[in-house]
């Protein structure tokens, strides 16, 4: 029998696209309301047909961004030009599937899920083999869940990894496989963000500010905070794209991230971040009690910032300014250190200039050179751009004037022999910052400035030069 004679069956979640629908609605209504989880345990006791089917009463998935796999999508519209007869075959629910169907235009017919049948594993094989025969057709997958179908189907046609397509060669002697190779540690460290934890380094601020950098027990203490931050922040980094995978694949760079583009599984995801909370929570038993604290409120403010804060005009580079200082009280309260005024109102100041400069960059590159008018999941504009420069350009002006403060009060004589050796500082930092500003008007700043300053070497000498200047002083 010729190919065009026999229909081609295909899965969508994991094959035709590179996640799954069920824990992406999953996610979208869970981000409306956390409170829904308990509303989910429900309609799953009922059987996991009806917990799909009220997910999807309740949300909207833009089918048109999905991460779809291009190699795929090229062979299946050759087969349909062939004249081959194309059927859609998931168990995401039926609303998702026909929208999916609607979205390519080259399927004759759609079978999925409902609120009475999930149509999966050897529910599928019996729904194919009733429909057209057993051999009577071809069928696409991706899982072990789809051996049973592979079993009734004349041809096997595997997308993914090679140890499934084994697992289809032992039941389907004829099988074509489409692998896709992955890097799976390089991408969890990537969606961890490993690069961001030298935004935590500022834990190690109070260390150096009390002079206290030559105390093994101190080090070992800011040490333990550290790793402990680090691994709650990564947690909310995971959270976070998880909740936001909308908006980044509209993104130019963000679409690249693992969820977004579908590389990592979403369901490994929602474990890695538990494992990453219990984690940081088992480091923080070492502390004082006092870190577990500011820990938590941390952990707090940056899911309100997820869930509703970044789409608030101006709370959202408040929130963030302040989730920066919180890193350095988090140092404070890990060794017992008390914190100054003046280190509070400087961290404030200088991060809040960073957040608009976070700001101002995205408004740059997607409304002025994308042509956009409002920028998806954030509360700016196009005529935001001009007063967000002046915000960000004079708080970070308003730290450097803290610090010439700082440097005038009686403090600094008690705790810096050296005391004029700080006003080295004073002109690296005033130099920084314009210099941050200058290249974010000019459209040559990385939309995190943070990961700007760890990238260029004028930066990284810039602050390599204020840690010695410090010490120096000391």
């Amino acid at each position: 029998m010729s190919d065009a004679s026999i229909p081609l069956c295909v899965d969508l979640d994991g094959t035709l696209t590179c996640t799954d629908l069920l824990v992406e609605s999953f996610l979208v209504l869970f981000k409306r309301n956390p409170l829904y989880v308990f509303y989910c345990i429900v309609w799953l006791l009922r059987g996991k047909a009806n917990l799909k089917a009220q997910i999807a009463s309740r949300v909207a998935i833009d089918v048109s961004v999905l991460p779809y796999d291009p190699r795929f999508v090229e062979f299946l519209r050759e087969e349909q030009s062939n004249g081959r007869d194309l059927y859609l075959c998931t168990a995401s629910n039926q609303r998702f599937a026909e929208q999916v169907a609607t979205h390519f235009g080259f399927f004759k017919g759609v079978m999925a899920s409902n609120e009475a049948r999930n149509l999966s594993g050897k529910n599928k094989a019996g729904a194919l083999s009733a429909e057209f025969g057993v051999g009577g057709f071809d069928y696409c997958g991706n899982a072990l869940a789809d051996v049973a179908v592979w079993k009734q189907a004349r041809r096997a046609i595997v997308v993914g990894s090679r140890h499934i397509a084994a697992a289809a060669q032992k039941v389907n002697n004829t099988t074509l496989f489409f692998e896709r190779k992955r890097s799976f540690v390089r991408l969890v460290i990537k969606e961890m963000r490993v690069h961001q934890w030298v935004k935590n380094l500022l834990i190690f601020v109070p260390l150096l500010a009390s002079h206290r950098f030559t105390d093994v027990n101190s080090i070992f203490a800011e040490g333990i905070a550290f790793l402990s931050f680090s691994f709650c922040a990564s947690s909310v980094y995971l959270l976070n794209d998880m909740l936001d995978l909308d908006a980044d694949r509209r993104h130019m760079r963000k679409r690249n991230r693992p969820f977004a583009s579908g590389q990592l599984s979403l369901t490994f995801g929602i474990f890695l971040t538990l494992a990453l909370l219990a984690a940081s929570a088992a480091l923080t038993v070492l502390l004082p009690s006092e870190f577990g604290l500011v820990l938590a409120c941390y952990l707090v403010a940056t899911v309100a910032y997820s869930f509703a804060l970044k789409r608030m005009m101006l709370v959202d580079v408040f929130t963030l300014a302040a989730l920066y200082t919180v890193r350095i009280a988090a140092g404070g309260a890990a060794d017992d250190i008390p914190l100054s005024h003046w280190l509070i109102m400087f961290s404030v100041l200088i991060f809040l200039s960073l957040a608009m400069v976070k700001r101002y960059t995205e408004l740059d590159a997607l409304l002025l050179r994308d042509g956009e008018c409002a920028v998806a999941g954030r509360g700016y504009i196009t005529q935001d751009l001009g007063i967000l420069r002046s915000f960000g350009t004079a708080s970070g002006y308003l730290a450097v004037l803290v610090l010439a403060l700082y440097m005038n009060s009686s403090e600094i004589s008690i705790l810096y022999h050296h005391q004029h050796a700080l006003w080295f500082l004073f002109g690296l930092l005033l130099y920084w910052i314009s210099r941050v500003w200058m290249l974010a008007f000019r459209g040559q700043m990385h939309d995190d400035p943070i990961v700007f300053a760890i990238k260029d070497r004028l930066s990284m000498l810039v602050i390599g030069l204020c840690i010695a200047t410090v010490i120096v002083a000391i």
